[in-house]
């Protein structure tokens, strides 16, 4: 039986105005899997009510309150791990691996943000007149426009959450299209039943068609305060447009063009180990994933044989099958995408070291491209999917211009024996985030997270993320009375 959700509006199941809804697909079988209430203007400003009508009481709450529902959310989210999992499998393609990897993340960044409720916030400042005292305070900003992208639904379900709500916010979250249940109704379930208050939280679906209008409508509400979108550089840019034409701070993390830099010193064994995580974990359908892997040419030979048979021998196909390592992409259409870049390459004069072909439906084969040159498409586009390019570099020198030879800055691993060696190296790469001795994905909730250059600003992630979601307020109290020149 196809599931059904209406709009969570103030606490309650809420059919759209319009009446209509839309259909939520399974990639791997292009079923429908569900069905979600198609939200207008109409609705995202019923929404918005509710958030900006809860927001007094939910600020004032006591901060030891509301880091219990956080710690019950976190148990409750554990607790429902296989169903997440069902959820994630049917409307993305993810593996069970990755689903169970999503929840434990998502987890912890509810523990996170619920250790960040209780901590010291604000500042004592020196103050120039005699017998005052100054404070930077840190207070919630009120109603904050939310939106989780599908790819890893519940970690960046709750992400979009989880600060703005701890800094005592309240949130209009609009998920993806491509995945309303697991980064949005999942997500509200979990904390509504942990106890979150009716309103504090409201969930707004929409039909693919209406995203644009919806998306404005949410962030022009003049009762909106802060914006905060995961999602495409490309979608991003247009957010961060309508963010600033209303004068509101907007939390952008966008895409990455992301290198694995394979230096001299490295084990060639873990480092291509790691570069078959990096970049195919969940399709390569990751922020972080690895799209270029660049070797010292000293050991380019063994890496890409190793490198290349390692990723030939990885299973495709049905995420429901134990050992499937590449699943689906999130729809057909993006598998066309991907292979239209391989192709691209291919005509070009890229070699194809193993994969490529057409895709199955929404199942692309892992693909290892060679010879790629600056005209090709995949040189500057974000792959998004199972497939990476191998090139190599003869210095430190050159492996730096090659990793920074991008418009996007989101993360970067170097895979070295020498933890000096990696960081001098590190030091000179244009990425918000570089991992050393490992390859280009992680995540951990305590951290600040986020990228320069076309991946974004701002950061989630520990006291950044609550300073990110929160307005600095300087007040000052005066302990005996000034003197006035008049």
């Amino acid at each position: 039986m196809t599931l059904h959700r209406d709009l969570l509006i103030d606490g309650k199941d809420t059919p759209a105005a319009s009446g209509r809804t839309a259909e939520d697909l399974d990639p791997y079988t292009g079923e429908v899997f569900a069905t979600v209430a198609a939200a207008g203007a109409k609705d995202v400003a019923r929404a918005v009510a509710a958030a900006d009508a809860a927001f007094p009481a939910w600020a004032e709450l006591a901060p030891f309150e509301r880091r219990r529902i956080f710690l019950t959310a976190a148990d409750l989210l554990e607790s429902r791990a296989d169903r997440a999992a069902e959820i994630m499998a049917r409307e993305t393609g993810g593996t069970a691996p990755w689903a169970h990897f999503n929840v434990g993340l998502a987890a912890a960044i509810l523990r996170e943000a619920a250790a960040a409720i209780t901590a010291p916030r604000g500042e004592v400042l020196s103050a120039q007149e005699a017998g005052a005292l100054g404070l930077a305070v840190r207070e919630p900003a009120g109603v904050v426009a939310a939106f989780a992208p599908w790819n890893a639904p519940v970690i960046l379900g709750v992400r979009a959450v989880a600060a703005p709500l701890a800094a005592g916010n309240t949130v209009v979250l609009k998920p993806s299209e491509d995945a309303p249940l697991a980064c949005g109704f999942f997500v509200a379930d979990v904390l509504r039943d942990a106890g979150l208050p009716d309103g504090v939280l409201n969930v707004v679906t929409n039909a693919r068609a209406d995203a644009a209008e919806v998306a404005e409508a949410l962030i022009a509400d003049p009762r909106v305060r802060i914006v905060n979108f995961t999602g495409s550089t490309g979608v991003g840019r247009t957010i961060g447009e309508l963010a600033a034409r209303y004068l509101k701070p907007a939390v952008l993390e966008l895409g990455g063009k992301n290198a694995i830099i394979v230096l001299d010193d490295a084990d060639v064994d873990h480092a291509v180990d790691a570069a078959t995580f990096g970049v195919f974990l969940n399709s390569g359908q990751i922020c972080m994933s690895g799209d270029r892997i660049l070797v010292h040419e000293s050991l380019a030979e063994e890496f890409t044989a190793k490198f290349t048979a390692k990723v030939a021998a990885l299973p495709c196909g049905d995420p429901a099958d134990p050992a499937t390592v590449v699943g689906p992409l999130v729809a057909a259409a993006s598998a066309r995408r991907v292979a239209a870049l391989v192709k691209d390459a291919v005509d070009k004069g890229a070699t194809v070291l193993t994969g490529g072909g057409e895709p199955d439906g929404a199942v692309h084969p892992a693909t290892v491209l060679g010879g790629v040159t600056p005209d090709m498409d995949i040189h500057r586009a974000e792959a998004f999917g199972p497939v990476c390019v191998v090139a190599t570099f003869a210095d430190d020198d050159r492996a730096v211009a090659l990793a920074n030879a991008t418009d996007h800055g989101l993360t970067c691993g170097i895979i070295t024996e020498n933890g000096t060696h990696g960081l001098k190296v590190a030091r000179r790469i244009r990425t918000g985030i570089v991992h050393i001795n490992d390859q280009s994905v992680a995540d951990e909730p305590q951290a600040p997270f986020g990228g320069v250059k076309h991946s974004g600003y701002g950061r989630f992630g520990g006291r950044w993320g609550i300073e990110a979601f929160s307005d600095t307020r300087w007040i000052t109290l005066a302990t005996q009375h000034a003197h006035y020149p008049f």
